[in-house]
């Protein structure tokens, strides 16, 4: 078994852990160490308190430009399956989800060619009419690139108008893996994770709060997970705009790397433990909430990884189509008492929160 002793003395006097520590997690197999560390320090950080969200996701196409290899998600124009939704049907989901006691909408889709800035745009500006009580979470950083370029706008720009049109947060996704040369493998035509970052440090400077995640699980090394959490951590300390960690759990079925036999597994639980683990060492004083995030996870290895350093189990989640698409075998909803069944199950306070972390309820 590793020494892991120089961490436990680090951790212990909450020193900062560098990449080689990383690293060293990363590679060890004392999986119940490294958990009891990240447990400690949980504890110390947030509590017993694990939060989740009452939310509804809203995709409003899948016909993308981006291609990315491990998406099972994507449609070319015309091809069967391919979608995009009427301004109508948007707002017939929110006012489901809206009836269902939601307080988020997660709206997140894709590279759309055919759609306008205006488009996006309009999608906050009704929902935003029509229930200004509810919290939009929507457009990731590539997304915002995206429009920035189709536009002719400033990311900062971009923002500025979504923001005045209802905007509150955006979600973390796009962010996949930072380092270039594995990005290059699994999504070359996708913003580089310098500009990700950058995209999120100009909102962050506008008032604009995000999540971050990382995609973990397909071709990626140990040096490119620990380099990834390192560097949200940097911008954190520069803009502390970031409110969650999130690592999403690859998954394999109908993607390019599954078909071409790249990647015929997704992680292992060990991994899904094990990077929630690392996660919550590494960002340590910087990151407070760490998702383990059921739609990816399976609501069973979720609640597990509440004693592997996670204290968010995300939200009741309507109607998610990314993570289905590649065989995510989860329920497509989670009804509000199964979240706080799981929470309690698990020796935790179960408490429902709004987009930015304010408590509405403990139970």
């Amino acid at each position: 078994m590793e020494d892991l002793s120089t961490i436990i003395n680090k951790v212990q006097s909450s020193e900062e852990l560098d990449f080689e520590d990383g690293l060293l997690l990363m590679k060890s197999m004392n999986l119940s160490l490294i958990g009891a560390l990240a447990d400690n320090i949980r504890k110390k950080t947030v509590g017993d308190r694990v939060m989740f969200v009452t939310n509804c996701h809203i995709n409003y196409s899948n016909v993308c430009n981006s291609k990315c290899k491990f998406c099972a998600y994507f449609r070319e124009e015309g091809q069967n399956g391919a979608f995009t939704l009427s301004m109508d049907e948007i707002m017939e989901k929110a006012e489901k989800a809206s009836n269902n006691g939601a307080t988020e909408l997660h709206i997140v889709g894709s590279l759309n060619p055919g759609l306008p800035f205006e488009y996006y745009e309009e999608i906050l500006i009704k929902i935003h009419e029509k229930y200004p009580s509810l919290s939009l979470k929507a457009y990731t950083a590539v997304e915002i690139a995206h429009l920035s370029r189709i536009s002719g706008m400033s990311v900062r720009e971009v923002l500025l108008r979504l923001k005045k049109a209802g905007l509150t947060g955006l979600p973390g996704g796009g962010g996949e893996i930072f380092n270039e040369k594995t990005r290059q493998q699994v999504c070359p035509d996708k913003i580089s994770g310098e500009r990700w970052l950058k995209v999120m440090e100009t909102a962050h400077g506008l008032g604009i709060k995000s999540n971050a995640t990382m995609l973990y699980g397909h071709i990626e090394t140990h040096e490119d997970i620990v380099d990834h959490i390192l560097r949200i951590r940097e911008l954190q300390k520069k803009t502390r705009g970031f409110q969650a960690f999130i690592p999403l759990r690859f998954h394999p079925d109908n993607t390019y790397l599954q078909k071409n036999g790249i990647v015929t597994e997704g992680p292992t639980g060990f991994d899904d433990l094990k990077t929630i683990a690392v996660a919550r060492l590494l960002l340590n004083g910087h990151i407070n909430n760490i998702k383990s995030y059921w739609v990816m996870l399976g609501e069973k290895m979720s609640q597990i990884a509440l004693a592997y350093g996670a204290n968010d189990i995300d939200g009741t989640v309507m109607e998610e189509r990314i993570t289905h698409a590649a065989g995510g075998a989860a329920p497509e909803y989670m009804p509000k008492d199964r979240l706080i069944h799981l929470i309690r199950n698990a020796g935790r306070i179960p408490v429902e929160r709004t987009s930015n972390y304010e408590i509405i309820r403990e139970y």
